[in-house]
């Protein structure tokens, strides 16, 4: 109980400094990629913490969903050594946690099963 305790606030922590968007990791023109993708449905949200493509997309597209893997990638990593745990275990808890709840309806997310699920 106590590694989860001290996870849900390494999570809460990297949220809080926005890193769990990989806002660290990408530029303003990147993050209006990603948006403008996710809300045409071609990328969303995956259970395991990381952007997914869901369709075809431009390369700046691509590039700007790996700039913003490899900032949570980062993220995850920081917050798994602050709480004891794997960076994957930190990924999953920032989705449930901080992820999912912001997905918009009508966006694609890809659940625990592997299926794109629109909200």
């Amino acid at each position: 109980m106590m590694a989860y305790r001290k996870l849900f606030i390494a999570v809460t922590a990297a949220a809080a400094l926005g890193v769990a968007g990989g806002v660290m990791a990408q530029t303003s023109s990147q993050k209006a990629l990603v948006d403008a993708a996710k809300a045409e449905g071609k990328v969303g949200e995956q259970a395991d913490g990381y952007l997914g493509i869901r369709t075809q997309v431009e390369p700046d597209t691509r590039e700007a969903v790996s700039a913003v893997n490899n900032g949570r990638r980062e993220a995850y990593a920081r917050s798994a050594a602050q709480a004891g745990t794997t960076a994957e275990v930190a990924a999953t808890r920032m989705f449930e946690t901080q992820l999912f709840p912001r997905i918009s309806s009508g966006q694609w997310y890809r659940n625990a099963q592997g299926q794109w699920v629109q909200k």
